[in-house]
C-alpha cells in the first residue's frame, strides 16, 4: 500500500507571511498524522522562506510516523539532517534561486558526489532518496550510488494529465519497474493531487510513498472552508444571544 506524507512547507509560509507563530507547524504536524497522515516531509532551504532548520529540531519529537526532510546536500543542510536523525532524507539538486524544485539528479554526472553524499548518511542509519526525472537511463547510476530509494519527480506528470495526456505515465512506469530491478524502492512527488493520484497509483503500484505538499494544502483550504465558516458563525449566533 503507497503511504501518504504530507509536506508542511506551505503551512510554513502562511505562518512566516504573518511572523508569530499561527498556524502552528508543530500542532499541524500532529494534527495530520491524528487524520491519518503517513508521513511529514519538510524541505527547508537556506534562506528558511518556509521550513526554518529550528522547525525540524522543533517536529522531531512529535513525528510518530515518517519524518522525511529533502533538501540540497550542502553542509548546512547534512549537519541538520545528521543531527536529528530523520527516517529518510532526499536528495534534490535545488538551484539557489529556485522558488521550489524544479529537476531531477543527473545521477551520471554526479554519481561519485552522490555516493559520498549516501555514504555519510546511511553510515547514520538513515534511508536515502534521490530526486529523479523519468528517464530510465538514469536508474543504474542511482543504484550505484547506494541509495535506497528514487523519488520520481512527477510535475511533467502532473501538467500532461490535466491535458489529457495519459501516455506521459509511460517513463514514469519504465523508471520505476527499473528501479525496482535494480534493488531500489521507489517514492513519486511533485504537483501529485487529488485530480491525478489514483491514476498515477493505478499505473505504478509499486510506488512506495507519495509526498503531497502545495495541492494538499491548497484543496484542504477548499474542503475545510464550509466547515470552518460554519464554526464562525455557530460562535456569532451563541454570542448575539
Amino acid at each position: 500500500m503507497t503511504k501518504l506524507s504530507v509536506n508542511i512547507n506551505k503551512i510554513a509560509t502562511i505562518r512566516n507571511a504573518r511572523g508569530g507563530n499561527t498556524p502552528n507547524l508543530v500542532e499541524a504536524a500532529i494534527k495530520i498524522q491524528q487524520f491519518g497522515g503517513q508521513g511529514i516531509t519538510v524541505h527547508p532551504r537556506p534562506d528558511e522562506r518556509h521550513v526554518r532548520y529550528q522547525d525540524v529540531f522543533d517536529l522531531k519529537p512529535v513525528v510518530t510516523t515518517e519524518f522525511n526532510i529533502e533538501g540540497k546536500p550542502i553542509d548546512s543542510f547534512m549537519d541538520l539532517v545528521l543531527k536529528s536523525k530523520p527516517e529518510q532524507v532526499t536528495l534534490v539538486p535545488d538551484a539557489d534561486d529556485a522558488i521550489t524544485s524544479n529537476a531531477g539528479w543527473d545521477t551520471i554526472k554526479y554519481q561519485e558526489y552522490l555516493t559520498e553524499v549516501i555514504s555519510t548518511f546511511k553510515n547514520a542509519g538513515i534511508r536515502t532518496s534521490i530526486f529523479l526525472d523519468p528517464k530510465p537511463e538514469l536508474v543504474e547510476a542511482a543504484a550505484k550510488t547506494g541509495a535506497d530509494r528514487i523519488e520520481l519527480y512527477t510535475e511533467a506528470f502532473a501538467t500532461e494529465y490535466e491535458k489529457g495526456n495519459r501516455a506521459i505515465i509511460k517513463p514514469y512506469k519504465e523508471t520505476a519497474l527499473l528501479a525496482i530491478e535494480n534493488g531500489l524502492g521507489v517514492n513519486a512527488g511533485h504537483d501529485l493531487s487529488l485530480d491525478n493520484i489514483q491514476f498515477f497509483i493505478q499505473e505504478i503500484p509499486q510506488i512506495a510513498e507519495v509526498s503531497i505538499g502545495h495541492a494538499l494544502i491548497s484543496e484542504a483550504l477548499y474542503l475545510g472552508l464550509e466547515n470552518t465558516i460554519q464554526t464562525y458563525l455557530r460562535k456569532i449566533e451563541l454570542a448575539n444571544q
